[in-house]
């Protein structure tokens, strides 16, 4: 009898403590809900005043190079701020397609959703940890947000001195499908070069390199940074090189080689500015006597701007060199937000928003696919059901290219991209596209683009799919230098492509 009543006993006390034990967990965790909620609306409204001491520095002339830096700081802080808010606001936002699943989300390292799912028993501990981990992130960027915002009279002086921009900054944000995104200070930066005086002795010649990977937007910096009213005000001509290798080139067919991008017949003094675009590296000796000549044949204050995809290049400059690197995941967020949701609230759609920020994940900051999908994503008038499976093909795209080929492909390779809508198909084994190659055409050849979209393609709104090897237009850039990216593919049957195990 006495075994029983202390086992019974035993029992009860054992109860007690679990009891008393929740009750604290759930306190503790009811507080840290408190001051993660208190936290959060703080952010939301620190954000509000960087947002709009961003947006009035993008309008200004800015060339002070310290000031640009505070600029891009406060930039990339406020896009880290709005990708922690999103964050936290998708939380407890599941999604009932399959794609969206919490064992994909835990995959992802970056996958801020990760931290608040509970998958089971064994994972509260981790998803515990995790969330106190993204708690303190979110009292860190509070700390530095605040920091900012407490110095910001005396930035806002110092901002007041520079002029305004004589149109609107393409920093606004308004019109993301018709702007350059996220390069605003490096297109400062090269500005500031530009407009630079060059010392009267020593014979130097100014040459600014611009160095980054494939479709980062090289180009399109130099573009805008030509097109810029102070740029044209400040040369008499803007050259820009038409071929990809110096080798070979002399003085005579180095101009052959040039096309006239803006010339001022009114300016006195023949100021040029020559912009080479390079796929590689120079070889050395083509470049000093390339240089030498320029140094002759042009007048004082005349300047170079030289873009390449290898990082050899940044020896030839005469100043730091602007090295373009991908959109932090922060950035792209904010960038693909835009693109998908333009004047529709995202937090009146929380499901929507957490398909969304996966695909920008899953897309690893390419401007060309997040403009795509994101004209696919709006065509299906905000349906979850449509989003949840171009989430589904674009984790299969990623996948089938990731295991044939060990690595994210480059373009030049041949690879899958993802199924054909099925009401599509002439037939049950042909749903997959192989892609042989992508390429870009200039303005000049917008007449001979190719008729199939790879947002028809899909969303299922071409009538006919073609046999054989066909193209296919990726897509037609609305900003300077208006390039439209083609693909040239045909269609595979369904069992040949199979990559999975």
């Amino acid at each position: 009898m006495e075994a029983l009543i202390s086992a019974v006993l035993g029992d009860i006390v054992s109860r007690a403590i679990s009891v008393v034990v929740e009750k604290c967990r759930e306190q503790t965790t009811a507080n840290e809900e408190t001051t993660i909620e208190d936290n959060l609306q703080r952010l939301h409204q620190l954000l509000l005043r960087i947002s709009a001491a961003v947006e009035e520095a993008e309008g200004r002339c800015i060339t002070n190079q310290g000031m640009i830096r505070q600029v891009s700081m406060m930039i990339k802080q406020m896009f880290r701020g709005y990708y922690l808010l999103d964050s936290f606001k998708c939380r407890n936002n599941k999604t009932d397609d399959e794609e969206v699943s919490l064992s994909s989300f835990a995959q992802s390292k970056f996958n801020p959703a990760k931290r608040f799912r509970r998958l089971s028993s064994n994972t509260q501990i981790e998803s515990m940890e995790i969330g106190r981990d993204s708690s303190k992130e979110l009292k860190q960027v509070v700390l530095v947000l605040e920091s900012m915002v407490a110095d910001m009279k005396e930035f806002a002086i110092f901002l007041m001195n520079y002029p305004r921009m004589y149109r609107q900054p393409y920093g606004s944000y308004l019109f993301l499908d018709n702007c350059m995104f996220g390069r605003q200070m490096e297109k400062e930066q090269a500005i500031s070069f530009l407009l630079q005086a060059e010392p009267l002795v020593g014979g130097n010649l100014g040459v600014l390199p611009i160095v980054g990977p494939r479709l980062i937007g090289k180009s399109t910096l130099v573009e805008h940074v030509y097109d810029d009213e102070r740029v044209r005000n400040h040369f008499s001509l803007i050259l820009r090189y038409r071929g990809n290798d110096l080798t070979h080139e002399t003085a005579t067919t180095f101009r052959d080689h040039c096309v006239i991008k803006h010339q001022n017949i009114a300016f006195g003094k023949e100021r040029l500015l020559v912009v080479i675009e390079l796929l590689g590296d120079v070889v050395e000796g083509a470049w000093k006597r390339l240089l030498q000549t320029s140094e002759r044949c042009m007048a004082h204050g005349s300047k170079i701007i030289i873009t390449s995809r290898s990082e050899k290049m940044v020896s030839v400059g005469t100043t730091q060199a602007i090295m373009l690197r991908c959109l932090s995941k922060e950035a792209y967020w904010y960038f693909f937000k835009m693109l998908v949701f333009g004047s529709t609230d995202p937090e009146e759609h929380p499901k929507l928003t957490s398909i969304a920020m996966e695909l920008a994940l899953v897309m690893r900051g390419s401007f060309v696919h997040a403009c795509v999908v994101a004209a696919v994503l709006r065509a299906a008038n905000l349906s979850a059901g449509f989003w949840s499976s171009v989430l589904r093909e674009v984790r299969k795209y990623t996948q089938n290219n990731t295991l044939v080929f060990g690595e994210y492909p480059e373009d030049h390779m041949t690879r899958f991209i993802w199924s054909i809508p099925e009401r599509l198909r002439s037939s049950e084994d042909r749903g997959l596209f192989l892609i042989h190659h992508s390429h870009q055409k200039g303005p000049a050849t917008h007449g001979e683009v190719p008729r199939i979209t790879l947002v028809d393609l899909i969303s299922g709104t071409w009538s006919t799919l073609p046999r054989g090897k066909f193209e296919v237009l990726r897509w037609r850039s609305l900003i300077p230098p208006y390039y439209t990216y083609v693909y040239s593919c045909e269609l595979v049957q369904n069992k040949n492509t199979r990559t999975e195990p």
